[in-house]
């Protein structure tokens, strides 16, 4: 396992984290959860990703049962703040108000004393920056939060709250968790300068697109029974975004090249993320021990520059993107 700063800051994350989004506490059980956030451990992974709004709830009380286990001072735990909690006026966004309880409700759920990385869910335009940024400093002196960050901000909201914090004397955000693959390379414009000008670290999620890189799914037939694809309770966003048989030939030619590698698709499509001067980690999001395992092999992989070129070029970005 590999181990970077988060940005210029002096925690640091293993290249792969380990997430928890439609998995643990909700698609699956508390004894897979348990041996997955084992074999992440034994494998180095030492941070785990979740949010409150993970099925309402669910995954950060699903890992504060399996964390009991281990030594907190170990792992560094991150979760998030923004989304909906309730039917009141005030169970939702970053106001002082929601960050302060949803904290104190993460800490009962995670059954921990403090959180490593809080991060602000989505941006809340009706909430002041200043507002949000207080409240985060409030919490890392009260002991409750050692750093926060960002969620699918776009850049000029993340140097918008660099600069306020600094006017107001307070923390800044150390950390953005955008999007980010071979298929969804929009964080190349404009978010990842913005990051590295600033020193922010990027924690990026669905690294594999929802399982579409891992070259599971065949051109022209339907998902196979029992993958995140044919479940309609959890498709929405991979067919809306990435679901075309032009994507799914593309795959098979990762496929192709992961293997000429000694790699899997899954292995090299997280491996290409990593190359990202703006990146400190890759979020794992697995139901099974096997896909995990599979993911780990992603930390110590090495791309030839030729093979990562010709990666760019079969997925390209935007014409403003260009290749670090």
């Amino acid at each position: 396992m590999q181990y970077r700063n988060l940005g210029k800051w002096g925690v640091k994350l293993s290249t792969i984290g380990l997430g928890s989004y439609l998995t643990i506490g909700m698609h699956v059980d508390d004894e897979t959860a348990a041996e997955c956030v084992r074999v992440a451990f034994d494998g180095g992974i030492n941070w785990i990703d979740t949010a409150n709004a993970y099925n309402n709830g669910g995954a950060e009380l699903a890992l504060g049962r399996i964390l009991q286990d281990y030594d907190r001072d170990d792992y560094v735990l991150a979760t998030k703040v923004w989304a909906p909690m309730g039917e009141g006026a005030n169970d939702r966004g970053l106001s002082a108000k929601h960050v302060f309880e949803q904290c104190h409700a993460s800490l009962r759920r995670l059954q921990t004393d403090y959180i490593d990385l809080y991060q602000c869910h989505r941006p809340d335009p009706e909430t002041p920056l200043e507002e949000t940024i207080r409240i985060m400093e409030d919490l890392a002196r009260q002991g409750k939060i050692l750093y926060w960050g960002t969620s699918e901000w776009p850049a000029e909201l993340i140097q918008e709250a660099v600069d306020v914090a600094k006017m107001m004397g307070c923390r800044p955000p150390v950390s953005n968790q955008p999007r980010y693959s071979l298929m969804w390379r929009e964080p190349e414009d404009s978010v990842f300068p913005t990051c590295l000008k600033n020193g922010i670290g990027n924690v990026v999620f669905s690294p594999l697109a929802h399982g579409v890189l891992t070259a599971k799914y065949e051109p022209g037939e339907p998902p196979p029974e029992g993958t995140r694809a044919a479940d309609e309770s959890q498709n929405r966003i991979l067919m809306d975004l990435y679901w075309t048989d032009e994507n799914l030939r593309k795959v098979k030619k990762l496929e192709e090249m992961a293997g000429d590698l000694g790699l899997t698709a899954a292995q090299l499509s997280m491996a290409w993320c990593l190359r990202h001067p703006a990146l400190t980690s890759v979020i794992s999001g697995v139901t099974k021990v096997s896909q995990l395992e599979d993911n780990l092999g992603a930390a110590e992989a090495e791309i030839p520059d030729d093979v990562y070129e010709a990666l760019c070029e079969l997925f390209p970005g935007s014409e403003e993107s260009a290749a670090p």
